[in-house]
């Protein structure tokens, strides 16, 4: 039988409106305390290590972290949430805190021989709703960095070479000690490569690297909602080191639609009526997503009434099952009729008068007895 997983914010001991900050700050926390390299042999101090990363993966994600509070664990449907050891966690989240928080309080990724990931680049990609509808190939651009031709990404100039690091002496690392605490963290001078540039390359600045537009094609996926983000894995920045490449996110925006609104996978047509047409019936043309469609408005139509039209609305991007489109009616109320428009109302108003509905009636018989009711308090006071 399969445990039960702990609620997420449970996990990271934070309230259920908890910001990035303090979600970052629980998650800090419990990466420090349940460390691999200070709990060695501790099963469940390196089980509750990948838990906490777990959680924090979710919740530091904006579109997990909503899905996962309207649905819980069953929501995320394998999209979101676990690691299958500790390396992906030190991949995963080995930079958010701006200087590793692996590295800073265990030297991590020095100790273990791991290099670092290069960072992620942004780009905003806008679609109107038929695109966002069916799915489509969009070219993007941008700006990321590649060695630099001069110096061939050495960032020292041509014919000079890197000198060893004084401060850390070609290590990478320096070791403070505290007390009886002795904490090794990244060497602040060279930045952990061991060497510092004495003449740096005048094409790049020492950095070894310069700024290029590239063009990208990415594939967006039919369905997907305004918010949404599309990665394009290892096409961000290159690593410092020679480790794999960031990634890149598609952020998506969908235009507002003149005719459509949309809830979720569902969308909402709101189609007017004339008073005839909700009295008397009638067959009406509306648009789809797909083109033309008749439907019929049965006798007696209210305003705000709402005929449900499976089918018809927008995929789900996680399975392509597809939402329904709504119609919701309402009477139009002309502002202006010409005297023939005016000479048949009067009539249907005499009507009216002669012969008052049910309803109507009903409606009016509780007036009466309302206002009896006061008159009669009122004498009885």
């Amino acid at each position: 039988m399969t445990a039960t997983k702990r609620d997420y914010y449970e996990v990271l001991g934070v309230g259920r409106t908890a910001s990035q900050d303090e979600l970052a700050k629980a998650y800090r926390k419990l990466a420090i305390k349940y460390h691999p390299d200070s709990n060695r042999d501790d099963e469940d101090a390196i089980s509750k290590f990948k838990e906490a990363a777990e959680a924090y993966e979710v919740l530091s994600d904006q579109q997990k972290r909503a899905r996962y509070d309207r649905y819980g664990h069953s929501g995320l449907e394998g999209g979101g949430g676990g690691f299958h050891d500790v390396g992906e966690i030190f991949e995963a989240f080995g930079d958010i805190f701006g200087g590793t928080i692996f590295e800073d309080f265990f030297g991590g990724r020095g100790q273990r021989g791991r290099v670092r990931r290069g960072a992620d680049l942004r780009c905003d990609v806008t679609l109107n709703l038929e695109e966002a509808a069916a799915g489509v190939r969009k070219t993007i651009q941008l700006t990321r960095h590649e060695p630099c031709h001069t110096c061939h990404g050495s960032g020292a100039e041509p014919g000079s070479t890197p000198s060893v690091c004084p401060r850390c002496r070609g290590q990478g690392q320096v070791v403070q000690a505290t007390g009886i605490l002795r904490v090794q963290t990244t060497c602040p001078q060279c930045r952990g490569n061991g060497k510092v540039i004495t003449s740096p390359c005048k094409g790049c600045d020492g950095s070894g690297m310069i700024p290029k537009d590239v063009m990208l094609e990415v594939a967006i996926p039919p369905g997907v909602d305004d918010g949404m983000r599309v990665r394009l894995p290892e096409e961000g920045q290159p690593s410092p080191d020679g480790g794999p490449a960031g990634d890149a996110y598609c952020f998506i925006r969908v235009r507002p639609h003149k005719i459509f609104r949309r809830e979720g996978s569902d969308l909402i047509l709101q189609l007017p009526l004339s008073y005839s047409q909700a009295v008397l019936g009638t067959q009406i043309e509306i648009p789809t997503l797909n083109g033309k469609k008749s439907i019929d408005i049965p006798r007696g139509t209210q305003s705000g009434e709402v005929f449900q039209l499976r089918g018809l609305g927008m995929p789900d991007p996680r399975n392509g099952a597809k939402g329904d489109l709504l119609v919701q009616t309402y009477v139009e109320i002309p502002k202006k009729i010409n005297a023939k428009q005016e000479e048949l109302l009067r009539k249907l108003a005499e009507q009216d008068e002669e012969h008052v509905t049910p309803h109507r009636k009903s409606f009016f018989e509780r007036v009466i007895d309302y206002f009896r009711v006061d008159d009669d308090e009122s004498a009885e006071g």
